[in-house]
Formats: structure tokens, C-alpha cells, sequence
């Protein structure tokens, strides 16, 4: 049985993807050409204003799903549920494009940041509910600040998906042996 609903494990997905865009020294959302391009990657629908402003929230909801994502699940609780209550969430069974029955929340004319938001909350819900909150981490690279959703079967993954984390961490634990050697 999957641990997850495949709409929840999208909504974690996009919820890494979204908090990464912040962590590399370039930001990945500094136009609202960016965002655009994230929300096609993402494949995110409903109203998109393409302002400043717009981007300016998402922004604020990428710093506080960031800080979300490292807090304990007892700790994220409240912050979830304030996400929620911000964007009046209504959750309601609908069907989609190429999506069977999943859950949405708010409506296609909320704003974008109550919907990403929304989005994320509900994926964390059912993360928090699964008691399964230690499968959101961090890179465990030196020098990556990338999270990560480990959907492993035994819990082991420690790398990011966005480059070569585990490789060159592999690189550099052997160059460590072969110097001590």
C-alpha cells in the first residue's frame, strides 16, 4: 500500500520544489517569469495574476513553509492550521484535467499564495496524521541546504534530488579514506 495519496505525494513534491527554489545562492523565483515557469513545471492550476505582488507573497510562503518544514510535527501543528485558517479552507472532493477525485481546498480565484499554501498544508496534514513527519528532511550534504521528501521504503535517503549531493558526498568521504591510508 502507497504511503501516501498520489496527490499528497505531488503536493509534498511541489512543496520541496518550491522551498528549493530559495536555498541555492541564485533564487529561482526573482521575476514573476520565474514563478510562471515553476507553477508550468509544477503543473498548477487556477488564477494567476503575474504581478509583483503576487510573487512577493509566494515568496512569504516559500520562508514560511521553509521554517514549517524544520520544525517538529507537534511544533508545525499550529503553523499548518494557521495556513488553513488564513485561507479558509474548504476541503472538497473535485476532478480535473488528468487527476481522479482528490481534494482542493480553496477555489480555482483564491489567491496564489492561499493555494500553494493550502496545497502544502493539506499534503502536511496527512504527513503529520501518518506520524510520518521524519520522512521531511534536509540534504545531508556539507554544502547543500536542499530538503528532501524520502518516500524510502526503510527511511535511508539522505540526498537531494537537485544535484550530485550523494556522489560527491561518496567523493569526498573516499578521498578522506585514502588520505588517512
Amino acid at each position: 500500500m502507497p504511503l501516501f495519496a498520489p496527490d499528497t505525494v505531488t503536493s509534498l513534491t511541489s512543496l520541496v520544489n518550491l522551498i528549493n527554489s530559495g536555498t541555492s545562492a541564485i533564487d529561482g523565483l526573482l521575476t514573476p517569469a520565474d514563478l510562471a515557469e515553476f507553477l508550468k513545471r509544477e503543473k498548477f492550476t487556477g488564477y494567476v495574476s503575474g504581478t509583483q505582488s503576487e510573487l512577493r507573497d509566494v515568496r512569504q510562503l516559500r520562508s514560511r513553509l521553509t521554517e514549517i518544514w524544520h520544525l517538529k510535527d507537534d511544533d508545525a501543528v499550529p503553523e499548518i492550521n494557521a495556513i488553513l485558517r488564513s485561507a479558509r479552507a474548504l476541503p472538497q472532493l473535485v476532478k480535473h484535467d488528468e487527476w481522479d477525485y482528490h481534494i482542493h481546498a480553496t477555489t480555482p480565484d483564491a489567491s496564489l499564495s492561499d493555494r500553494l499554501g493550502t496545497e502544502a498544508a493539506m499534503a502536511l496534514v496527512d504527513v503529520v496524521r501518518s506520524d510520518e513527519w521524519d520522512r521531511l528532511k534536509s540534504c545531508a550534504a556539507t554544502d547543500c541546504h536542499d530538503v528532501l521528501l524520502d518516500l524510502s521504503r526503510n527511511r535511508s535517503k539522505k540526498f537531494c534530488d537537485s544535484g550530485n549531493c550523494g556522489n560527491r558526498e561518496n567523493v569526498r568521504a573516499y578521498r578522506a579514506r585514502q588520505a588517512i591510508s
